[in-house]
């Protein structure tokens, strides 16, 4: 039969089911499939921290969004054209964010009375009317799969596993997805279960066929590859571009690098990237605990490497002491806390932006540390770089805030040339004549030299205890350190002479209301601005990068409006910080419910801000 082919310009899917049904895996090979088509895209993974959730629960739904376009796109998306539900505990958990007219895939041989129930259903929606507003399509995606693969020596428990293979392919076929590099994945995932393998491969081409031949799908749609600035691309998490950033760093400056870790979610995957790349002189410690793998980091940067270590916010907390330690010393250390929810345990895979006002005031006494933040998934890899520059630059811990959000989502990035990327000097110091002063300070940075341990004619002493400005020795009076203290603020507040002013995105120039943000809330706020542009409105954003200390014409820019409105992913951190340093009444908007923001929900912020 022939079907129709219809051009679209955008596309919203959600995969959802339980933790155990590999929605994960579906979307990210759906993921990297568009990214090869060449589409632009935005991914949006969701799911319980639970290693295995408790199975038909809502709380134990796992989910995976992915919005790609043929133009740029900022986010996830606020709400799935698409949603695939596994189950219905996933589909009671995510039926609430689908538009009217929506199309709906429905697994049906989930929906026993016993799976109803589970999640509160009186009766099953597939027959009730409930879902009339949707275009529903109910299959027996496990059925299907388990008699596809009757010819396989697979247990039937290991058939139906295989479900979400044959979801992928029908999806693959709707929406004109590339097949081959999921075929060469799964050969290479289960190349050691040879007959688990073709399986999987046999139920993905099912789902693929069963789409070309059934009749209840008589359109497929196609989106076409988005026009982009040439250069070599690949689809990268935020988590992955944070190693390539260290790792770029590294090379850059022509220090060995070392990270110091502990395992934490949503840290984890970097400890698990940087531990492949032994060839470019990466060492990868998976310390006892937090504590340790601060220390081992800051150890290494002593002995002359580019030390780093990774954590979430719990972890952030107990590395406070080891954080301090490297302000008195005054020794690069990069200090990388991807932000989720809290406090305590919190819900660990979720999203937050909480952790501001430990990473700028987290530590006893005077302890000022530089603070950045990436924006996007594909901007951890240059604030990576960035981080690492000032640490090594100014002799200082440095802190980025990425978040969970960036973590786990993708986007394409175009991979730069290396001799584009900063170099980094590290400026070691050198014997010469003079006795060595370990703590006599460049000019221009404030920053104390760098001396390698065991190089001759540079010994000296080092550690938490105060030392004398200029010799390093152990000193107890009170000018001194009062010198010392303001000495080491003053080398963090210089750094702002060192960075880029704020840019401000406000094309006419007469824009009276200004949105300002920070980390990963960048896409949301940008698509809502772009919304309330096309409604003939005008509005200006700007979002900053450097939170500690901030660019020097942040004060200029808050005064040149009427209203700032701060959205934040927390209770109003940056948003306080800037009523107290500038005495600028900002609005703030802010939500935690451990989900990056709705653009449609931002741009109605804005809107009564506007019309306020």
């Amino acid at each position: 039969m022939t079907k129709q082919v219809r051009q679209l310009d955008r596309v919203i899917i959600r995969f959802a089911g339980d933790s155990g049904d590999g929605m994960q895996l579906t979307g990210d090979r759906f993921t990297q499939e568009t990214a090869a088509f060449g589409n632009d895209l935005s991914t949006l993974p969701n799911f319980p921290a639970e290693i295995r959730a408790p199975a038909g629960t809502l709380p134990g739904v796992s989910s995976f969004q992915l919005h790609f376009a043929d133009h740029d796109i900022l986010t996830p998306g606020d709400a799935p054209n698409v949603l695939v539900a596994m189950n219905p505990a996933a589909l009671k958990a995510n039926v609430g964010d689908l538009p009217r007219g929506a199309d709906l895939i429905v697994n049906t041989d989930e929906f026993t009375k016993r799976a109803l129930a589970k999640v509160g259903y009186a009766a099953n929606p597939l027959e009730d009317g409930s879902l009339d507003e949707y275009r529903v399509h109910s299959l027996p995606l496990t059925s299907m799969t388990v008699k596809a693969l009757e010819d396989f020596d697979i247990s039937k428990k290991d058939a139906e596993r295989a479900k979400n293979m044959f979801a992928l392919g029908l999806l693959s076929w709707l929406y004109h997805r590339p097949t081959e590099a999921t075929v060469r994945f799964l050969e290479v995932k289960f190349a050691k279960k040879p007959e688990i393998m073709k399986a999987n491969i046999a139920a993905f081409q099912a789902g693929w066929n069963y789409g070309e031949t059934t009749e209840s799908f008589s359109v497929s749609y196609e989106v076409k590859p988005a026009t982009l600035p040439p250069g070599l691309y690949r689809n990268i998490s935020g988590n992955m571009a944070l190693a390539y950033g260290l790792i770029a760093a590294s090379v850059r400056s022509g220090l060995p690098l070392f990270l110091g870790s502990y395992p934490i979610t949503p840290a984890s995957d970097i400890l698990h990237e940087l531990s492949k790349h032994k060839r470019f002189g990466v060492r990868t410690f998976q310390a006892e605990d937090e504590i340790a793998a601060v220390g081992a980091a800051l150890g290494a940067s002593f002995g002359g490497a580019l030390g780093v270590t990774t954590t979430s916010g719990p972890g952030l907390a107990l590395k406070a002491e080891t954080v301090g330690l490297g302000v008195a010393t005054e020794l690069p250390l990069v200090v990388i806390d991807v932000q989720r929810a809290g406090p305590s345990t919190g819900m660990p895979t979720k999203t937050e932006q909480a952790d501001l006002l430990q990473a700028m005031y987290g530590r006893n006494g005077e302890a000022p540390v530089p603070v950045v933040a990436p924006a996007t998934p594909s901007d951890c890899f240059a604030t990576a770089i960035e981080a690492a520059r000032i640490a090594v630059k100014y002799r200082t811990p440095v802190i980025l805030l990425s978040d969970g959000y960036l973590a786990n989502g993708s986007e394409p990035w175009q991979v730069p040339e290396v001799d584009a990327l900063p170099q980094i000097d590290p400026a070691f110091a050198q014997p010469g004549q003079e006795e060595f002063q370990p703590f006599k300070r460049n000019p221009d940075t404030l920053a104390r030299p760098w001396a390698v341990p065991g190089t001759a004619g540079l010994e000296h002493r080092i550690g938490g205890i105060e030392k004398a400005d200029g010799s390093g020795n152990i000193s107890y009076d009170p000018d001194n350190h009062d010198l010392m203290v303001r000495l080491r603020q003053a080398k963090i507040d210089g750094i702002a002479r060192d960075i880029a002013p704020v840019a401000v995105d406000d094309p006419d120039g007469d824009a009276r209301v200004l949105v300002l943000g920070w980390g990963g809330t960048y896409g949301a706020i940008a698509a809502a601005v772009r919304r309330i542009r096309v409604s003939g409105d005008k509005v200006a954003q700007a979002h900053l990068r450097h939170l500690n200390p901030f660019p020097a014409n942040l004060e200029e820019v808050l005064r040149s409006y009427d209203k700032v409105i701060v959205p934040e992913i927390n209770l109003g951190q940056l948003a306080l910080i800037l009523r107290g340093r500038f005495l600028v009444d900002v609005i703030g908007y802010n939500r935690v419910r451990g989900l990056p923001f709705k653009a449609e929900e931002l741009a109605d912020v804005i809107r009564d801000v506007i019309n306020s």
